[in-house]
């Protein structure tokens, strides 16, 4: 039995497009392209893991920043800032709900002047854009949050202007819901192969054994998008990373909310609840894993982040792991961005690719994006251009100096 809201095979033999992978970036692009009155074909989903259990979306830490480098990035998060908060009117839909932003916000500490200035750096860009980004001193970081250990520190930034946690999961279920409400049709099952004619994919074949005739393609499957290009005969640079996450309740409580404080060590922490905080971490080695890796390990809690948040946040010596879980970033190995778009050579094979952890944040602008091209073969909000493949052709990396 296929489970609720997938078929276990194709109701028809031909879509206008395909798309590879029903989790938070093939469903934002789903609901764009079932949103769009310009748009009148037929879209089919297929996703592998009906359940969602294993796919990153359902990993993710759910935040959203504005404090990036690049000022397309900024934008794509102020989009997303604005579509979440208008959800209900956004989707014309009076059971949907009202979402925010719980705004503690991101605080970067820097313990060189290399950093510092960094932060500087990247501060101009992010008001420019209109974020509300403050450079704070180490004095002026104790004074606001005085549960902090900063001897280290020389500086940090930080925006409380939609920047913080919200309910990614809540947004993906209702892109699921109503794209399907809509016509868009999901089925539990797997693509094994995709037929290649000169310059176009023609067909996708299911483990079912089905042969479907595509408009178009869409690579959306996350960790494992390599394999899916490897099937037009495309080499991708992304891979699964692993990435730890531990939520923790303290034996006493911080006095006020903790924002999301990404560490010079690279961990952060974050308020998760009122008396739980959550932080996260990259293994000690960061390499390439198997999609289907999950293993804990367990001594990098004990022997690296708990010093580090102790020492960082005294007041987190006395603490509680309550749950845990490892999580994949489809990891773009050239520069850490978007993969979005054509294939300059296979015109009808689009990437939805390598976000490294900024996926859930960037999935309504991205979602938006790829259902513009396939409407009308250009991206008219944002020009997403600059995520194209043609970069990775060319070996020419997107910077992107705010990565976590």
């Amino acid at each position: 039995m296929a489970a609720p809201g997938f078929s276990p095979t194709p109701t028809k033999t031909t879509y206008d497009v395909v798309i590879i992978g029903g989790a938070i970036m093939g469903s934002a692009t789903a609901w764009f392209l079932s949103d769009n009155p310009d748009f009148n074909g037929s879209v089919l989903v297929v996703e592998r893991d009906p359940s969602y259990a294993q796919c990153s979306t359902a990993h993710t830490n759910s935040s959203i920043r504005q404090q990036f480098s690049d000022p397309l990035n900024i934008r794509i998060s102020q989009f997303t800032a604005r579509f979440i908060k208008e959800l209900p009117e956004r989707m014309n839909d009076s059971r949907v709900p009202r979402l925010d932003v719980q705004n503690y916000g991101y605080l970067y500490l820097a313990d060189t002047p290399g950093f510092a200035e960094v932060l500087r750096r990247n501060a101009e860009v992010q008001r420019a854009e209109g974020a509300g980004t403050e450079i704070l001193s180490r004095d002026e970081i104790a004074a606001r949050y005085p549960f902090y250990q900063l001897d280290d520190i020389l500086a940090g930034s930080i925006n409380t202007r939609d920047e913080g946690y919200w309910d990614g999961g809540t947004l993906f279920d209702w892109f699921r819901r109503s794209a399907r409400d809509r016509g868009v049709e999901y089925v539990a099952n797997e693509v094994t192969a995709l037929t290649r004619e000169g310059g176009r994919i023609t067909h996708v074949t299911l483990a079912s054994g089905e042969h479907i005739a595509c408009g178009h393609v869409v690579n959306a499957s996350g960790p494992r998008a390599a394999r899916t290009a490897a099937m037009a005969g495309i080499k991708l640079p992304v891979e699964p990373r692993k990435r730890f996450t531990w939520v923790f309740s303290a034996e006493t409580p911080l006095d006020r909310e903790l924002p999301l404080t990404i560490d010079p060590s690279g961990v952060h922490v974050r308020q998760d609840g009122p008396t739980t905080y959550l932080a996260g971490a990259a293994p000690e080695e960061d390499l390439a894993v198997d999609p289907d890796d999950f293993a804990m390990d367990h001594a990098r809690w004990q022997d690296h982040v708990w010093p580090i948040l102790a020492t960082r946040i005294p007041a987190f010596e006395a603490i509680r792991v309550v749950t845990e879980w490892a999580g994949h970033y489809a990891y773009n190995t050239l520069d850490q961005n978007a993969i979005l778009g054509p294939h300059p050579e296979i015109g009808n094979f689009l990437f939805q690719n390598g976000f490294s952890g900024h996926g859930l944040q960037q999935s309504p602008a991205m979602g938006r994006g790829l259902a513009e091209w396939l409407t009308y073969g250009a991206y008219r909000s944002l020009d997403l251009t600059p995520f194209s493949f043609d970069r990775i052709t060319k070996g020419h990396p997107m910077i992107e100096r705010a990565v976590i």
